[in-house]
């Protein structure tokens, strides 16, 4: 790699550095350590915005400066638990509430774990690939900070509220995770922080324009995917966030949903891995257009990256990772040993 601008960091390294940032920034062992592996993870799977960029943004949130509470069940069922997150960050609490769905699925066959009064949550595809690594059906909904202007409008009135499926196979599980929004705020921060220009039809600026400016569509706003249809969608994810408790939170924006399914509820685990994984395989055989050389399915890339970058590490933006090296305590010309 000659580029001078971008680094490379092996897997262990960008852990090391993670974990020493947010230790140095108040977060326990453990809690670095769950924060770390989320953004590694996320930088792993090729997703650089997602990756060790989030944790800049997580130190730099005005909700980090406010005092933390552990989290806290609100109300609780046998199938169900409403947790107050103690203004904890959400790669946290969402950890836990992933422990707590699987916990009660076991036992119910289904769970719903909500989490209020939280932030700032990363890839939706973490949670669920644990449920369906763990042999559970998964479903996680986000509805967030405010992005997103609904079509004809000129405000920022939604979040961009992802949704993500995982689903176990035979094999790797398939996992699904989109947002509602033409671009995602996490990947608009990181735009902001490199002076790059988005792409065109993302965002607006604060008088209502086309804008390709970060931050003009910072002060303004970002658009819904597909129109009307993704309005519709993360509309429909707002909604279940004010089920989850965002009504509770002085903003009324951020809900997390976490749904757990234990297949058995409606066919042995075995069977439905089988079924699906047939239905994927269909799907892949499908003719293709010339020039095409595969179907490919959500999350393949995913883990395909996973596994080159394990062997040859994950790139960052120098930017980033001087960052990082000065909030860790090191020199940033150099990178950890």
């Amino acid at each position: 790699m000659n580029d001078p601008s971008r680094v490379r960091l092996s897997a262990a390294q960008a852990r090391q550095l993670s974990e020493q940032v947010l230790r140095n920034a108040g977060y326990d062992e453990r809690e670095a350590w769950i924060i770390g592996d989320h953004v590694v993870e996320a930088a792993l799977c090729g997703y650089e915005y997602s990756g060790l960029p989030k944790i800049l943004n997580v130190l730099e949130k005005a909700k980090a400066m406010d005092p933390r509470q552990p989290m806290r069940a609100m109300h609780e069922t046998p199938l169900s638990v409403m947790f107050d997150g103690g203004n904890n960050n959400g790669m946290l609490t969402l950890y836990w509430g992933v422990e707590a769905a699987i916990a009660k699925a076991q036992t119910s066959g289904i769970a719903i774990v909500a989490v209020t009064n939280s932030w700032t949550s990363g890839r939706g595809a973490y949670y669920v690939e644990k449920l369906a690594r763990a042999g559970f059906i998964g479903v996680h909904t986000v509805s967030s900070a405010r992005h997103v202007a609904p079509p004809g409008g000129m405000r920022a009135m939604l979040g961009t509220n992802p949704i993500a499926f995982g689903f176990p196979t035979e094999g790797d599980p398939l996992l699904i995770d989109l947002g509602t929004a033409a671009f995602m705020s996490t990947e608009l921060s990181l735009y902001e922080r490199l002076g790059r220009a988005l792409p065109e039809g993302v965002a607006m600026d604060s008088a209502g324009q086309p804008t390709c400016d970060p931050h003009a569509a910072r002060a303004g706003a970002l658009l819904p995917f597909g129109g009307h249809k993704g309005f519709a969608l993360g509309l429909a994810i707002q909604a279940l966030g004010v089920l989850a408790g965002s009504g509770f939170n002085a903003a009324k924006d951020y809900g997390y949903l976490l749904l757990a399914i234990r297949p058995d509820v409606l066919l042995p685990l075995e069977t439905f891995r089988q079924h699906l994984s047939e239905e994927i395989a269909r799907i892949k055989a499908t003719p293709r257009l010339p020039g095409v050389d595969d179907i490919r399915i959500p999350s393949e890339r995913s883990f395909s990256e996973r596994a080159r970058h394990m062997r040859e590490g994950i790139v960052i933006d120098r930017t980033v990772h001087d960052a990082l090296m000065k909030l860790a305590g090191e020199p940033a010309t150099t990178t950890l040993p």
